[in-house]
This record gives structure tokens, sequence and C-alpha cells, in this order.
């Protein structure tokens, strides 16, 4: 047998080596890394890592805390509304004034506020371990009163950047803050900030302003006394403001002038022979409890003063004797329970006059701006401007006859009707039937259509009953639409605040629309006959008057919106939760009578009011509506020196006047006077249809 035939020899295993150490390396690679080696390396992983959270710490506090900030008042500034004409209308906001330096204060004022609130201020970083741990202390063996360890620094990254709340994540993020403030301010300039932004009781805010409103002094000459009392009172300043608690105030006062004796600032003589501080308050009551134009106007007028220290003075569109004249003719009103509410602009938007309830008081519910009621009748205007948009005129006829087909089936009210009339006596009797027939015949999408060219954006329902002012409405944008027609063009937007400067870009996108020269004149027509001849006749001045009367279903609002001598105003009157009024209250009757009365003293216009006792809103409403309950049709009744002339369709009556007897030759005549009044009542057979 050969050898290759022989069995071959089994190959050796390899020997098992130990286990390696992990990071070790590969043993014919590397060598065992020394210690120092290993330790150098973890603390450039710890320091890197500490890198990098110090990284993410300062853009976040870049972010959430920037030093612009702290320069800022930390609430805002009051505001002093004014009318047009310069009178105060109302003041709003914080009382703050312009900050101070610590440099030109007396010593004594910022060690006031150190000695009571942060004695090592000068020698910490932010925070001060030793003030947390006797606190921990104090509050742990004490008995219910407790104390806090924040710095001043701390209070102020909690008054200018944080909440109040007490949690472990603000009092962490608190701390991160004031170091922040410290690394990158001096403490003069963290005192400075902290002086002029705490807050010292009755709605001051910042050294200097508390100052003048406690002692009328600038803080430069404050003396202790009146620098310990108002160190003391950031403890509680609501509760110590010693206007209204000044025992308490003279009593914390002294536990701060006891402090500086410990913290070394004054001597314990001085302490003693320290008079009580005396009070110096020269604060002129306000004389507006508050109005609801400056309610509405507050926000825009805080975005044009912008975030300032000191008092601001807004000029804005109201017009003072309007103003007044608007509240004497809500206030002389017979109302009622009901509610009340009356806007007032030009036709450029500008608000003159705004009165949002009877009584700012009781209800400070903005029934002008916040309220959406149904507009009535007024919206009418819309379905006739569509009406003409489409080619018609108010020559052109209607059927005033019950709708019988359709599932939407309107009466007029007392169920009378006309026949066939044109859209002129249509809208001056406020047909209901005509007003559905006309939307039914240009559509509804074309009438919602001009409503939104006029400026509502109220949501507006979709089908016939649009056209009954079913849908809800501010009573202000109701204003804009009607202010629209005044102008000729559309939209119009109110305003309380002058227009600012704007540009080109600007003035191109705010453009007007105009009205078609055609469409203007009629819709103009048709306002003039209802405010007239129609169911406004209530409402006519002597001067050219335009307006529309609405009422809602049983009487749940009354409305008159018109223009006249250059004014737009809207009155509107119901109860807020939405009952009927009492007496069958309509849109030609009260709300005419109020629109009248206001208007008449607003564009200088004479008019003679009955007395107070005289007045009666189903009075009112009557003689608003004489012809359309009697039934009378053509109505007109004159009266001059001669007698009285009562015209009924074609016929006449004449009641003659006994006349004084004639004065004797060579007498001196009578002097002329003013014309004597005209007395007219709807002279429109349509407006024996409807109520207002």
């Amino acid at each position: 047998m050969t050898e290759a035939m022989k069995d071959p020899q089994p190959t050796p295993e390899p020997e098992t080596l130990p286990p390696r150490v992990f990071g070790a390396g590969p043993p014919s690679a590397f060598a065992p890394p020394r210690p120092w080696r290993r330790r150098v390396q973890i603390a450039g992983w710890v320091v890197a890592a500490l890198l990098a959270l110090l990284m993410i710490i300062i853009a976040w506090l870049a972010v959430t805390a920037p030093m612009s900030r702290s320069l800022k008042p930390i609430a805002p500034p009051s505001i002093s509304l004014m009318s047009a004409d310069s009178h105060l209308i109302a003041r709003r906001g914080a009382i703050i004034d312009r900050p101070v330096t610590v440099a030109a204060l007396p010593k004594h004022v910022p060690q006031a506020f150190m000695a009571i609130e942060d004695r090592r201020f000068y020698d910490h970083w932010g925070v001060d371990p030793r003030g947390v741990a006797r606190a921990a202390w104090h509050n742990l063996w004490s008995s219910g009163s407790s104390q806090g360890g924040s710095t001043i620094t701390q209070q102020l990254a909690k008054g200018v950047f944080l909440s109040s709340d007490r949690t472990f994540g603000r009092k962490a993020r608190e701390a991160l803050i004031a170091f922040w403030l410290e690394a990158w301010l001096t403490k003069d300039q963290i005192m400075e900030r902290y002086l002029s932004n705490v807050y010292f009781g009755d709605n001051v805010y910042g050294l200097r302003a508390a100052s003048l409103h406690y002692f009328n002094r600038q803080p430069e000459r404050l003396t202790i006394p009146q620098a310990a009392m108002l160190a003391g009172l950031l403890k509680a300043p609501s509760r110590l403001a010693p206007t209204a608690n000044l025992k308490g105030a003279r009593e914390r006062a002294a536990l701060v002038t006891q402090a500086m004796v410990e913290a070394g600032y004054i001597s314990k003589a001085q302490r003693d022979a320290l008079p009580p501080a005396r009070l110096n308050v020269h604060e002129a009551p306000d004389p507006t409890s508050g109005t609801y134009f400056a309610d509405w106007v507050l926000p825009q007028a805080r975005d044009r003063a912008g975030a300032v220290y000191g008092a601001q003075n807004v000029t804005t569109t109201l017009d003072w004797r309007i103003q007044r004249l608007a509240e004497a003719a809500i206030r002389r009103a017979p109302l009622g329970k009901a509610e009340a509410a009356l806007v007032a602009m030009k036709p450029d938007g500008s608000v003159v006059a705004m009165v949002g309830g009877k009584d700012y008081g009781k209800s400070a519910f903005n029934r002008a701006v916040q309220a959406k009621r149904q507009p009535g009748s007024t919206f009418k205007l819309f379905v006739y401007l569509a009406a003409f948009r489409a080619g018609m005129t108010p020559d052109d006829f209607i059927e005033d006859t019950p709708i019988t087909t359709g599932t939407y089936r309107p009466a007029n009210h007392g169920g009378k009707y006309r026949g066939r009339i044109t859209l002129r006596q249509a809208f001056a009797a406020s047909s209901n039937v005509a007003a559905v027939r006309l939307t039914q015949k240009i559509g509804v999408d074309n009438v919602i259509k001009v409503a939104r060219d006029l400026g509502v954006t109220a949501p507006l329902t979709e089908d016939l009953s649009l056209a009954l002012g079913t849908s809800e409405i501010p009573l202000v944008e109701l204003t804009e639409a009607y202010a629209a027609v005044a102008a000729g063009a559309y939209p119009v937007l109110a305003h309380g605040l002058p227009p600012e400067e704007q540009g080109w870009f600007d003035r191109l996108l705010s453009r007007q629309k105009a009205f078609s020269d055609d469409q203007l004149e009629m819709i103009r027509d048709l306002l003039s006959s209802a405010a007239n001849r129609g169911t406004g006749s209530a409402a006519a001045l002597r001067t050219s008057t335009f307006g529309k009367t609405g009422t809602t279903q049983d009487s749940r609002d009354a409305i008159f919106v018109g223009y006249a001598g250059g004014l737009v105003t809207a009155v509107w009157i119901g109860n807020d939760d939405n009952t009927p009024l009492p007496g069958g209250a309509a849109g030609g009757g009260v709300p005419a009578r109020i629109w009248r009365n206001f208007m008449a003293g607003a564009i200088n216009e004479p008019v003679e009011d009955a007395p107070e006792e005289t007045k009666d809103s189903d009075l009112v409403n009557a003689i608003a509506n004489v012809a359309t309950e009697a039934g009378l049709g053509n109505m007109s009744v004159g009266l001059d020196t001669q007698g009285v002339t009562v015209n009924i369709g074609n016929g006449q009556l004449r009641l003659p006047i006994d006349q004084p007897p004639e004065p004797p030759p060579g007498a001196p005549g009578p002097q002329p006077g003013p014309p004597p009044p005209r007395i007219v009542v709807p002279t429109d057979p349509a407006a024996s249809d409807q109520r207002p």
C-alpha cells in the first residue's frame, strides 16, 4: 500500500483565545490604552455635551427672553381717547411713566428696595443660594407665614418674561433667565428695569408713576419715608395701596426702615427721627365711567399708540356734541324695559356717535356692534338695488297680491294688498310680497352680491326669506350700507380713528367702486319716498331726508336707518331676550322719532318736540301709521294762518281758524315770524298696507 492510500492525519483545532475586553481593540493592532488618555476622552465628551446644552439654552433664551422686552412696559400704558374736538371720552390702561436712572436717584431709594427685597443684590449672580436656603429654613419651621428667596433679578425675570404660576418648571426657567440677565446687563441696569416695571397698586406701574401718583413728586426727590413706603408696597400692592390702606402701608414702611438699619444703610438714630410719609394724591376723577365707543375703538388705539412708557392721547372721529345728543335722544325715548342702540357716521365711515345701550353702567354689551339682529324691511335696500342693476326702474310695476304658489308664502301686515303698484309705491309701503316677488325675479344670489358689495359680512340665508331681512346683521354693518348710498360709492367701512396715510398699493387695494348715476338716482328716489311719504314719514326733516323703516316678526326689532345733512344714522330698539316689544312697536314709530330728534340737533335743524310727559310708545306708533291703520289712503293735513286743510283722496275739508280783530288805523302790524309747521302723514295709497 502506498503512502497516498494511508488515512489522512487529522488537522489540529486552533487554540481558543481568551475573550477580548470591550474597547481594547485587536490584540495585535493596539496596545491597551493608558488610563489618563481614557479620562481625557471622557472629559471631552462631557465638555462637548455641556457646550451643546449651553448653545441650546442660549438659543432658547434669545428667543423667549430678548433683552429688548425688559425695556418695554409690562402692562398696557394708559390711553386717553379724545374726541375730534379735543374732549376726553375715556381713559383706559395702566398708569405708566418714563423709566428711572439709578445714578439720578438718591442712594436711599434703591437701598430701601434692596433692604426689604434683596440685600445681597450686588453680590450674587442672579440667584442667591443664601437667600434660597434662608427662605426654605423659615418656611419649614414657620407656622403659616412664608418667605420667598427670589432676588431682584429673578423678580424682573418673572415680571417681564414669565407667568406668576408657582411650579418647579417656572422657577427653573426664572433662574435661567436671571443668569441670562446678569450676563448681559450691569447691576444698575437690572435695578433700573426692575424699578421701572414693578407694580405699586392703584393700577400704577413703575417707580416714577408711583412717586407722582402717591406723593406728587419725581422719584429723584423722594425722601426716606416715601421710598420706604413705596418699597413696602411690593409685598402686596393691591392690599397695601396707601390710598385705601394708609395704616397698613405705614406699618409695612416701618419694617422697611428697620431693614435698612439692619443692612447698614441708615443708623437707628436716623430711623427714629423719621416722620411717617404723607400722601399727596392729586388724581382727578375720570369724567367718563366708560362708553361703548371707547370699548369699540380701544384695540385700534392701542395698536396705533404702541408699547411705550407714559400716557398717550389718541384722537378719534367721535364728535362730542353729537355724541351727547345721541345719548340724550336714547335717554328721553319711551323705551320702557326695551334696549336701544344708535350709530351715526359720516358718508366716509367716520363714526361720530355711538350708543350701545340705555346704561353702560348696567350693561357694557355694545348692541350697535356686537349684537346681531334681523334688519327687517331695511334689508329691502339691497333687493331694490339688485333690481336696478338688473335694469328695472322705480316706475316698473310689481304685483302686491297674496302669494299662492310655492312653499314660502309671506303676507303683508294686516292682510292688506294694493294690487298692481310701482316699485316706488312698494318700497314706500314696505310691501313684503312685492319684495319677495322681486327677489324671485332677479335671483337670491344677486341680492346677496349687492349686500356683500355694500359691506355686509354676516352670514346670509340663501332663500326667498332673505328679502324680508331674516338674516341677522350688526347695526353698524347696516349703517355702512346706507352710508355707501349717501356717499355714492361702496364699500364704506366704519372707523373710529382718522385714517393713516396710505401708500399707493394700499390705496389701490382699498379703492371704492362708484354706483352708476342712474342706479344711485333711483335708489335715492325710493329712500326719499319712504322717509317723506311712506312708512318713515315720522322721521322726515325740513331738509332732504332719505331712509327706510324695518320691523321684524312679532315686533321683536324696530329699526330706522337713513341719512340727511351729510350724516348717516341707524336706530334700533328691541329686547335682549328677543321677546316682542309692547304695543306692536314699529320702525316708523319710536325709532323714527328718536332718529328725527337726534338728527335735527346733529345737523342744526330746529325741531319741535313733545313734552316728556306726553310721549307714549303706542301713541307714537299710532301717529306714524295713522293713514295705514285707518285705511284712509291718500291723506294729508296742512296748517296755515287761515285754518287747517285736510285732503282725503279727491275730497278736501277746510277748517277755518278765527282771526284776531283788525288793528286800528296807524297801529303797527304783526311782526313776521317763522313759517308755521306743516303736519304730513303718508299720502301714498300703498302706505296703507304695511307696518313699517
